[in-house]
């Protein structure tokens, strides 16, 4: 199982393992012709709309490779020999790049998914509707299979506009608005809770554990969280002639009300409602204030919201390389450190980014890691 797997790492080393790596151009295998010419390849797996990327760097000192043509299609597998490899998708390649002496050419090549229509501008309005149906549409408008959590899906959108906007860059801004991630894997268009470390159906993703004799080099950075102490938005609703702020702190709590009609009866809409459990009075200096102004008080204290947990989440952050690379990893995956400071190993990990490396030097992976929401103390 994938959680055993991951759970072995830093385990005792064995006999010496061997890098290896199935590579398809345009659907034909061409491993065994590039394998023996294979300087280094280098894949990053990206948290977002940032394309994952991969480079191969090849030596063509013997002048017999043909550079190939930009917008074919390099399918990877990564592993070790004797092993399963561990399917990373396919990339387009948009950029080759031939040098010398000594001669050598690379290969840049993107996720295939991030090159189609999401990207391209439109031009529309999206009024009482939900993020599940903002999702759904744009999926089906790009050929991809929508993918969101039935609780996330259900969060209400009074009114956004899509202005000369892509797809990509409008799902970006909601996932901004409410602390999410906003993707594109494998034919899906993932919108997920950040630092959840969970699957869009709820189900919690197996923990990875890293000990630090699995590791060449580490970094822990822990940032001051009292240089902000509370995040302010404003909104001004134009048709209702109403305008105002609202403040989010630690001492903020959040939950839903039955929302009231004009008549003041209760409705069966809910609405999110902020409940400050003490008073407080921060100063100019400590507040961060959001430049966007929101049509609504709900989207503010969205906004406001997702902001302030981005701040909590981004105190801590951590990263390491591993010495023994693990073709399994990906962003979002929980992950526990063992061997280092107290403080470092009783914090609630997630990875943030991976980044694969095949070369000379063997086969390694370099993690970054931020702090889980909910373990930060």
């Amino acid at each position: 199982m994938l959680g055993d797997t991951l759970g072995g790492i830093g385990g005792a080393l064995g006999q010496p393992k061997r890098p290896a790596c199935r590579i398809v151009l345009s659907g034909k295998d061409i491993t065994a012709k590039l394998e023996p010419r294979l300087i280094s390849l280098s894949l990053t797996d990206n948290r977002g709309f940032e394309a994952d990327q991969l480079d191969i760097v090849l030596d063509d000192s013997d002048g017999k490779l043909d550079i190939p043509e930009r917008g074919v299609t390099v399918s990877v597998a990564i592993g070790w020999a004797g092993q399963a490899l561990v399917d990373k998708g396919s990339y387009i390649v948009d950029e080759v790049e031939y040098t010398g002496a000594p001669d050598t050419l690379t290969l840049r090549a993107r996720a295939t998914d991030l090159r189609a229509g999401i990207a391209t501008k439109r031009e529309k309005s999206w009024h009482k509707t939900t993020l599940g149906a903002i999702v759904q549409a744009i999926a089906k408008a790009n050929g991809l299979t929508p993918a969101i959590p039935a609780w996330l899906a259900r969060q209400k959108v009074e009114h956004i506009d899509q202005t000369s906007e892509s797809d990509a860059n409008l799902l970006t801004r909601l996932a901004k608005q409410y602390d999410a991630i906003a993707t594109v894997k494998a034919g899906r268009l993932i919108f997920c809770k950040a630092g959840d470390a969970e699957t869009v159906t709820g189900r919690p993703f197996p923990a990875c554990l890293i000990s630090r004799r699995s590791g060449d080099n580490h970094r822990f950075n822990v940032a001051d969280r009292n240089a902000y102490t509370a995040v302010k938005a404003y909104w001004h609703d134009v048709r209702g002639a109403k305008k105002g702020e609202v403040i989010v702190d630690a001492n903020t709590k959040f939950e839903r009300r039955a929302a009231v009609t004009k008549l003041g009866r209760k409705s069966k809409r809910t609405k999110l409602t902020a409940i400050q459990q003490k008073g407080m009075e921060p100063s100019s200096q400590n507040v961060k204030v959001l430049r966007h102004v929101y049509v609504s008080e709900a989207t503010a204290l969205q906004g406001a919201k997702a902001a302030w947990q981005k701040l909590q989440r981004g105190v801590a952050e951590f990263s390491i390389t591993l010495a023994e690379g693990c073709p399994e990893l990906f962003p979002e995956l929980p992950a526990q450190v063992q061997g280092f400071k107290p403080v470092i190993d009783a914090t609630g990990w997630v990875l943030k980014k991976v980044t694969h490396q095949l070369g000379d030097g063997g086969y390694t992976t370099a993690l970054e890691l931020e702090a889980r929401l909910k373990s930060i103390d």
